[in-house]
């Protein structure tokens, strides 16, 4: 982050939340503090040195902007384009097919501190105590939704359910639009799937002889190719809050407030600091391929679901067609 960004992001705060210079510490002082503990997962008693505070001047001041950025991380999402994103209007691979698709959606485990008694309920399949961060994302790897604290445990699908029945904080889905998913949520309408039990991870089709041989397999290729921005984005997003390394030492409910807020500044750098590179991490994926998915609309509404199977053939059949008609004429 550059110096004028850095100064920009404290006019910002001064402007849009309550936040204030006080007697002795200024704003610039206060985001400072937070940014040291988020960016490079500082304790308080290294930060407190380092500003020469005390360690409850140091924890106060990181509560306070937390208070603030969480006040304007909903404005720092950035809204679903109605028109034919650019990744997807100039490539072949992905236009017409994918011509309404907004962004990605996925979840991510982060690194969770829990009461010993809460700790069954937050511990994830591999075994970690983890909250369960569910997050849709365009494809210029901007957030457009972010929802957190959920346990570890919790899987995908109901956390997708809880986003789209909330009153407050509910996942945007602009009517005719649909996001890409992967196989641990259900192929529904404004949810596109890949298909079950078919070739999806990118390595699988990489090498010789290894390309797509129907059209379900080049699907699922192509559907991984635009999925893979939320892997990117969550890549992006742990290199650059290295809090997020460990289980950060706060309180449960502050920890799901961390990721927002750290979400609306992934934003708001992605935004105005363009020049900050970060490694992208290899962000190892789990892929349920059951039908055990804990998803209410499987059950519930039929119609839908073998209205979007019907859906996501006819985009796999058309493109299988048109590969082979452009090979044909190649």
């Amino acid at each position: 982050m550059t110096p004028a960004v850095f100064l920009f992001l404290c006019s910002v705060i001064r402007e849009q939340t309550s936040l204030r210079d006080t007697k002795y510490i200024s704003v610039e002082e206060m985001v400072a503090t937070f940014l040291l503990i988020v960016g490079q997962n500082s304790r308080y008693c290294y930060t407190k040195d380092t500003f020469k505070r005390s360690m409850f001047t140091t924890s106060n001041n990181f509560h306070r902007v937390l208070r603030a950025l969480n006040q304007i991380a909903p404005s720092l999402m950035v809204k679903p384009e109605l028109v034919v994103p650019d990744k997807i209007r100039e490539s072949t691979r992905f236009y017409p097919y994918f011509k309404n698709c907004v962004g990605a959606i996925d979840g991510t485990h982060i690194f969770a501190m829990v009461a010993n008694k809460d700790a069954a309920a937050f511990r994830n399949r591999k075994g970690d105590i983890s909250q369960n961060v569910l997050a849709a994302c365009n494809f210029d790897l901007e957030f457009i939704y972010v929802l957190s604290g959920w346990e570890g445990s919790a899987h995908d699908s109901r956390i997708l359910n809880d986003a789209l029945t909330r009153n407050t904080n509910r996942l945007p889905v602009p009517e005719g639009k649909f996001y890409v998913v992967d196989c641990g949520f259900a192929n529904r309408p404004n949810f596109l799937a890949p298909y079950r039990g078919v070739r999806y991870h990118l390595q699988e089709f990489s090498g010789q002889n290894s390309q797509p041989t129907d059209e379900k397999e080049l699907f699922n290729h192509r559907h991984a190719s635009l999925r893979n921005v939320v892997e990117r984005i969550f890549g992006i997003f742990k290199s650059r809050f290295l809090i997020f390394k460990s289980a950060p030492p706060f309180p449960y409910e502050t920890q799901a407030e961390i990721v927002l807020a750290c979400a609306g500044l992934h934003n708001f750098l992605r935004k105005n600091c363009r020049s900050d590179i970060f490694p992208e991490e290899s962000v190892e994926e789990v892929i349920e391929d059951t039908n055990d998915n804990d998803d209410e609309f499987l059950t519930t509404q039929e119609q839908q679901r073998e209205y979007a199977n019907q859906w996501r053939a006819t985009i796999a059949t058309d493109m299988w067609t048109d590969s082979i008609s452009h090979e044909s004429h190649g």
